[in-house]
């Protein structure tokens, strides 16, 4: 018995004026059947930031497997995965934000399907950099997809394999399997979570009182209430099922990548990513980035909520006053279409707001986590100096972003991202700005005790971890 059911949400086309996010995953698995809805809820709430283009859930036990996807926000499900309707043993949940494959309700996830190996459901926070070429690869075999996302693929293979047993299916299914790609299952009652060789999204594990959990991040699982919990490692497969909890070790690769971006920009402030507090990794970076200018500025304001934390790092290593110089308002969402330059424009100066009082008179350092395409930074810099600012200037809390990601972030062309066209003062000239200065590659790894090769950085330098293949490729 297999059910799905799919419902639409009102959303609209909108622009994204910041990075796109990966996607979040949750997991639980109970010794007895009881209602995994509502805990799945709580966890993908608390990941709600991950994605929010679409959210599901699938639940089931060895008699059956049902999912319900929607498009849309988890705020939105809440009348029904809070109704207290369902009882399993194990349940997954999925927030989507569309890197690979599109958008769409096709796509949205937990993907549940009945094949050789069993009733599965499957959850996926990555991307495969050599998706392309394994789907070519797969339909020239016959295979039939349903989906435009590369996480259907892994799917096929753990449906193609002669292998019997979980662990020799999953080696032989992700052998080959390049990118990134951390995965909660529910597979025939039990819950399987597997993190990639090379460690590129965080993926944890915790148990209270003989309930096991799984999500991206930390936050999830302390939505929950207290719970000690621990990372997946690397390569690492779990499987919880009736016979208590295991786990065994793809095949090692020769170095880790987990991604830079999760400590910089993605995760939640007071989660846990791979051993390290982003609220301290933040402040670190800003603290960096400080330590290495050469200014003095009346007052360190952050662009809210990106660079708030980077904001007080710098401002606690500079000696000079933090101040919230720009207020944002909650209210205006993304709600609408804006085709126009005047638009767009429009609906910054509706989100963030200079706060005369704080900045009029004063030479102001900005603090942000990135800098992407550069709009909506000169309109902010432009906000500032109409409330009075005397001098204006940009620091990023991370290093000029460059290259795309094949690993699970929306970045925008090459030609899109302004570093690429222009060196930091054309940056500064172009915005409007009195100065810009970037994060070395170098200090933000020292900022965050990094060892070598340990993060994937990519995006900044062009030093991709694995190979990006495509369709047509030689292996």
């Amino acid at each position: 018995m297999l059910q799905t059911a799919v419902k639409p949400h009102d959303t609209r086309d909108i622009p994204n004026w910041r990075l796109g996010h990966h996607c979040g995953v949750a997991g639980i698995r109970a010794p007895q059947a009881m209602d995994v809805q509502r805990p799945l809820f709580y966890m993908l709430f608390a990941q709600q930031h991950r994605g929010q283009e679409a959210c599901g859930v699938a639940w089931g036990d060895e008699t059956g497997l049902r999912s319900d996807r929607r498009l849309g926000m988890v705020a939105g499900a809440a009348d029904d995965w809070l109704s207290g309707s369902v009882s399993a043993k194990a349940g997954i949940g999925h927030v989507r934000y569309a890197t690979q494959g599109g958008g769409g309700l096709a796509n949205a996830q937990p993907l549940a399907v009945s094949c050789s190996q069993g009733r599965i459901a499957l959850a996926h926070n990555g991307n495969l950099s050599n998706g392309a070429e394994l789907r070519a690869r797969l339909v020239a075999d016959g295979s039939i997809f349903q989906t435009t996302s590369d996480s259907e693929i892994i799917l096929h293979r753990i449906a193609r394999s002669k292998m019997r047993d979980k662990e020799s299916v999953l080696r032989e299914a992700l052998a080959g399997v390049e990118g990134a790609y951390s995965l909660c299952l529910i597979w025939d009652g039990a819950m399987v979570a597997v993190r990639d060789p090379m460690g590129f999204r965080p993926l944890h594990l915790a148990e209270e009182g003989g309930v096991s959990y799984v999500a991206s991040e930390t936050c999830a699982l302390r939505a929950l209430g207290p719970m000690d919990w621990r990372e997946i490692a690397p390569g690492e497969c779990v499987i919880v099922d009736d016979d208590g909890t295991r786990s065994f070790f793809l095949d090692p690769r020769p170095r880790r990548a987990r991604c830079i971006f999760e400590p910089i920009y993605f995760a939640r402030p007071d989660s846990w990513v791979f051993g390290r507090s982003v609220h301290a990794s933040r402040r670190a970076l800003g603290a960096a980035l400080a330590a290495a200018d050469t200014i003095t500025p009346d007052v360190v304001v952050p662009v809210p909520d990106s660079g708030t934390l980077a904001a007080m790092g710098y401002a606690e290593v500079s000696g000079r006053p933090f101040a919230f110089g720009l207020t944002r308002n909650h209210y205006a969402g993304r709600s609408f279409i804006l085709p126009t330059k005047g638009e767009r424009e429009l609906a910054v100066r509706m989100k963030l707001h200079a706060v005369e009082d704080v900045v009029a008179g004063k030479s102001v350092v900005i603090v942000d986590d990135s800098l992407v395409r550069g709009t909506t930074s000169g309109i902010i810099v432009r906000l500032l100096r109409e409330a009075g600012a005397r001098e204006v200037h940009l620091r990023l809390s991370s290093p000029e972003l460059k290259w795309p990601c094949y690993y699970g972030i929306d970045i925008p062309t090459r030609d899109e991202l302004i570093s690429n066209r222009l060196d930091a003062d054309g940056i500064a000239a172009h915005i409007g700005a009195d100065s810009v200065r970037f994060l070395t590659v170098d200090g933000m790894r020292q900022a965050l005790g990094a060892e070598s090769g340990e993060f994937c950085s990519a995006c900044f330098d062009g030093n991709y971890p694995c190979p990006v293949r495509h369709a047509g490729d030689a292996p």
